[in-house]
C-alpha cells in the first residue's frame, strides 16, 4: 500500500543522511559518521520516507539497499546537497577571520615542521575557527575527504584521477636511490639487482610502492621482495645500518637527518619519475580558504624543502621545485 504523504516540508538534516546512509548502507555508520543515536538516524529517515510516499531502502536487507525509487532520488539530490554545501561554505568564510571550523589532513612526510607551522600560521588568520587536524597516509586522507570527514588534505596524488575531489599540484617529488654511504656497489648494479645488497621496499598497498614497482615494471626490473615497511625511518635506518637500499623521494630523506651522514642520495638511474604533493579538497569546499592555504604551503614547501636541497644537493635543482599554478 502507498504510504500517505504529511504535509510536513523535508528536512536539510534527512536529505544529508538519507544520503550517508546510501553509501554507508548501515544506520549504525551513518549515526556513527553523523555524530548521532541511530534512533535519530532512522526517525529522519522514516520520516523522509513518509512525507515522499515511498520506501527508498530495501530495510530488510543488510546492508541495506537502495530501491530502484530510492536510486533516482539519490541521483536526483547529490547535485543539489553539493550546491547547498558550497553556498554555505563560501557565506561563512566570506571573510576568512570569519570561518568557524576546518578539518585538515596532512601526510606524515610533512610533521616534523611544515604542517606545524601552517597550523599556527592558520590559527592566526582564522582566529575564531575550530580546527581539527589529522596525519596519516595519502590512501587514508583521500578516504576521509571522499567521506566527507576532511574538507582539505595535503596527500600524494594518486595514478588514477578522482572526480570527486579537487586537487591543486603542489611540488613535483622525483623518486632517488638511497644506499648506505660505504657500500662498495655501483648504482648500476645495485639497481639491476646485481649486489648482495637487498632492496628494501614501503609497503605494497602506499601510493609511493606502487609507483615505484609500476617504474621498476615499465623498466623490465624485477627485485625480490624481502622487506616491506610502511615507515620512512625505519627503511633510513635499515639503510643506513648497510642492511639494504631503497628508492624513495628528497622530500622523505629530508626528514631523515639523523642518518644522512650514513647514507648516499643518487640520481635514479635511466629515465627519471616523481610523485606529486597536492593540495585536495571536496567540491563545497570554501575556495577562499583552499587559496589562503595553498599559497602558506607553497611558501613553507619552498622554505624547507626546495631551497636546502638546491643549496646542498645541486643536481637536483632542475628536479625538485614547485609546480606552476
Amino acid at each position: 500500500m502507498p504510504r500517505t504523504s504529511p504535509s510536513k516540508d523535508v528536512s536539510l538534516k534527512a536529505l544529508e543522511l538519507f544520503q550517508i546512509c546510501a553509501r554507508k548502507g548501515s544506520l549504525q555508520a551513518t549515526a556513527s559518521e553523523a555524530g548521532l543515536s541511530i534512533s535519530t538516524v532512522s526517525h529522519h529517515l522514516r520520516n523522509l520516507e513518509d512525507h515522499l510516499g515511498v520506501d527508498l531502502f530495501n530495510h530488510t536487507r543488510r546492508p541495506m539497499m537502495l530501491t530502484p525509487k530510492g536510486q533516482i532520488f539519490l541521483r536526483n539530490i547529490d547535485d543539489a546537497l553539493l550546491s547547498i554545501r558550497k553556498a554555505k561554505a563560501e557565506a561563512s568564510a566570506g571573510s576568512v577571520a570569519e570561518a568557524s571550523y576546518m578539518r585538515i589532513g596532512s601526510i606524515e612526510d610533512l610533521d616534523s615542521d611544515i604542517t606545524p607551522e601552517l597550523a599556527v600560521y592558520l590559527s592566526k588568520k582564522m582566529p575564531e575557527c575550530d580546527f581539527l587536524y589529522y596525519t596519516g597516509s595519502s590512501n587514508s586522507i583521500i578516504g576521509m575527504l571522499r567521506d566527507r570527514q576532511l574538507d582539505i588534505g595535503v596527500s600524494i596524488r594518486p595514478p588514477e584521477r578522482l572526480p570527486d575531489l579537487h586537487d591543486r599540484p603542489l611540488f613535483r617529488d622525483p623518486f632517488v636511490v638511497v644506499l648506505p654511504a660505504k657500500t662498495e656497489s655501483s648504482l648500476v648494479d645495485v639497481v639491476a639487482n646485481k649486489s648482495k645488497l637487498p632492496f628494501l621496499q614501503f609497503s605494497s598497498d602506499l601510493i609511493i610502492a606502487q609507483q615505484i614497482e609500476a617504474q621498476l615494471r615499465r623498466l623490465g626490473v624485477t627485485l625480490p621482495n624481502r622487506f616491506e615497511c610502511g615507515n620512512n625511518q625505519i627503511l633510513m635506518a635499515m639503510v643506513a645500518a648497510g642492511e639494504g637500499w631503497t628508492i624513495t623521494t628528497p622530500l622523505l630523506f629530508s626528514r631523515a637527518q639523523r642518518f644522512q651522514p650514513r647514507l648516499r642520495m643518487h640520481k635514479f638511474p635511466g629515465k627519471s619519475f616523481s610523485r606529486t604533493l597536492a593540495l585536495m579538497t571536496t567540491p563545497d569546499c570554501s575556495q577562499t580558504i583552499v587559496d589562503l592555504v595553498e599559497v602558506q604551503m607553497r611558501t613553507l614547501i619552498q622554505d624547507h624543502v626546495i631551497s636546502p636541497f638546491h643549496v646542498t644537493t645541486p643536481w637536483l635543482r632542475n628536479h625538485v621545485n614547485l609546480i606552476d599554478r
